[in-house]
């Protein structure tokens, strides 16, 4: 069964003339539910609002939160994607001085990722495409994905299960579709995302985790050199948890015990949702 709602009401199209479809003018979260109950939604729904705020799209969160839990009650367990667009407009970028957001939700099974990701980690592909410094679009999952797209055609081999992206200046940001940390002398870090990148629930989650458990964390710009250096490296997003990364071109890492840590840190996640 084919599970999706437009603005709460179960459909399987969108009108034309949708500003999402012309021109990528919206925002989308992409929620893990188990049980019926969706995860970090509190996380997603801050970074929703945050979006929202920037594009100056208008929109009841708390009937958003209340159309999330009963799209993921039907869905039980799977992925939800939220798709928020600033609905309907007329030919041209200017948007509409009144707009009416429009909330698609479709609902996609759980990826079956190999459990050899999570224990014996990850190779990284060293993608060529760059992402674009744009402060006013950084930390957002807004819908222009095109440098995801064009880095993730890049390889085919399945010996990569993900891609490292900088951006224009050199700068290690995220990985295709996961955030990145390294470890170096017990400190965690992960890189600044204040000119591009995603700012990931999961990203947010590991870090205020670590820092409860009394890890150093810090969030800076991180270069190639600093990430091939690295004692420890790993990958993380909302829906796999943390992938360790063990190898990036001919530089191999082991998988470290602070991963491991914070793998076992986040291991309760559907339990305390």
């Amino acid at each position: 069964m084919i599970l999706s709602w437009v603005d709460g009401q179960p459909a399987d199209g969108l009108p034309v003339h949708d500003r999402g479809l012309a021109y990528g003018d919206g925002l989308f979260e992409t929620i893990k539910v188990v049980n019926g109950r969706p995860e970090l939604l509190d996380r997603h729904l801050d970074r929703l609002a945050l979006g929202c705020e920037r594009f100056a799209i208008s929109n009841d969160l708390a009937a958003l939160h209340s159309q999330i839990i009963a799209f993921s009650a039907a869905l039980g367990d799977g992925v939800a994607k939220l798709v928020l667009t600033r609905g309907d407009g007329k030919r041209g970028y200017g948007p509409p001085a009144v707009c009416r957001p429009r909330i698609i939700l479709m609902a996609a099974p759980l990826p079956d990722y190999p459990a050899e990701h999570f224990e014996k980690g990850v190779c990284l592909y060293p993608c060529a495409t760059r992402l674009a410094e744009q402060p006013a679009l950084a930390g957002l999952k807004h819908l222009n994905r095109l440098e995801q797209v064009l880095a993730r055609a890049e390889w085919q081999d399945s010996a990569f299960a993900e891609g490292l992206m900088r951006d224009t200046s050199g700068r290690v940001v995220e990985a295709v579709f996961s955030n990145l940390f390294i470890v170096n002398s017990d400190v965690l870090l992960t890189p600044s995302i204040e000119r591009c990148g995603v700012a990931g629930v999961m990203r947010g989650e590991l870090l205020e985790r670590a820092r409860q458990a009394g890890v150093e964390t810090q969030v800076c710009d991180i270069t190639l050199g600093q990430l091939l250096g690295a004692e420890e490296v790993f990958v993380c997003n909302s829906l796999y948890g943390i992938w360790p990364v063990r190898q990036l071109e001919t530089r191999v890492w082991p998988v470290g015990p602070l991963t491991r840590k914070l793998q076992r840190l986040v291991a309760d996640l559907s339990s305390n949702t």
